[in-house]
């Protein structure tokens, strides 16, 4: 009589349901923190549900962004530092909606690994509700899979979905900028989540470098310094359009000024932009004596210090700029619109601190 040899489970091809319940019952109360009552679901439900508020509104527009924070994960899987991640990636999605005036209602993830590792499935989490409560947003549903064989031992990666809400008629699209109109730049917190593929060639290839390694010229480590978190605009710019009459914004993200700024631009205005209107943080210097990467290649891969761009008339210039640091937001006139076919000139150099 032959021996019956024991079933397969689930779990000997590499997919553990119970780490993924556990990580769920985790990750719970993290998440119902960014609840209210528009929220009409808990996780879990195969849908997720929110009450669309649209009073005050005569024509609300639904606007939405989907992303990623690029390979600037690698540098939580080299450090073990997971809880910011998240917050990168609900900001940049943010942002991306903010740049035509819209409300951030609520936000949907994507986690997907080769091994789940609860804990760190928490910690992610950790940072997307950090994320969501500081942009004023719900984090509603997502989903966490386990994929064997696809990611690397150790390695995830992570996507992102936002929605938000703008009344048509204040809709920022740039169709009213006009040659004489002035842009104006907040500070970035730093690389944001665009060029890490060229900063981590330079500080561990080029400059062999460890995340554990003092940053030249910044009082951080190599780790601590790239993986400063997306900045989010969304509370400081809704002050900002109380105030003065936003024409046009972008969010300095891939492509730098050179390809973000025209985004906001009709087709018959240009932009100019002063490089020495502003001081370059430390960061960008080293990266670029030590890559001896040209001018423009910094302003095309990096953010350089400006991570989101506003055009206001000129005579409200010195009211915004006033309403910006009031709000605690560093910012800058750093160009002016010109007549043109929506490219970006640049006069001057780059300063760097």
């Amino acid at each position: 009589m032959s021996e019956t040899k024991p079933g397969l489970t689930y779990r000997d091809a590499g997919v553990d349901i119970d780490a993924a319940d556990k990580a769920v019952r985790e990750i719970k109360s993290l998440v119902n923190k960014t609840f209210d009552d528009r929220v009409l679901c808990d996780i879990g439900t195969f849908g997720a549900m929110y009450s669309l508020d649209t009073k005050g509104m005569d024509e609300p527009v639904l606007v939405s962004s989907v992303d990623g924070v690029g390979t600037k994960i690698k540098l939580a899987f080299m450090t073990g530092k997971h809880d910011t991640i998240g917050v990168d990636l609900v900001s940049h999605c943010v942002n991306d909606i903010l740049v035509q005036g819209a409300k951030p209602l609520f936000f949907l993830d994507y986690l997907a690994f080769g091994k789940l590792e609860p804990q760190v499935v928490v910690e992610v989490i950790r940072g997307l509700t950090n994320g969501c409560r500081y942009a004023g947003c719900a984090l509603i549903g997502g989903e966490t899979a386990e994929m064997p064989g696809l990611y690397h031992p150790g390695e995830y990666d992570i996507s992102g979905t936002i929605v938000g809400v703008v009344d048509r008629k204040k809709i920022v699209d740039g169709s009213t900028v006009r040659p004489g109109d002035v842009i104006l730049g907040i500070t970035s917190s730093g690389l944001h989540t665009n060029g890490y593929s060229l900063a981590r060639k330079i500080c561990f290839d080029v400059a062999k470098l460890d995340c554990n390694d003092p940053m030249p010229g910044v009082d951080r480590t190599v780790g601590e310094a790239l993986l400063e978190p997306h900045r989010s605009y969304a509370t400081v710019i809704r002050v900002l359009m109380k105030i003065v009459n936003v024409k046009g914004m972008a969010h300095i993200t891939g492509g730098g000024i050179t390809d973000n700024l025209p985004r906001a631009l009709p087709q018959d205005c240009g932009a100019e932009i002063n490089l020495e209107s502003w001081t370059v943080p430390p960061i960008f210097g080293f990266l670029q004596r030590t890559g001896n990467v040209e001018q423009l290649e910094m302003l095309r891969t990096f953010n350089c210090g400006m991570g989101y761009l506003v055009i206001v008339s000129a005579d409200e210039c010195e009211r915004a700029l006033k309403t910006l640091d009031q709000a605690g937001s560093e910012a800058r006139l750093i160009g002016r619109v010109v007549t043109g076919d929506r490219r970006v000139s640049y006069t001057g150099e780059l300063r760097y601190a």
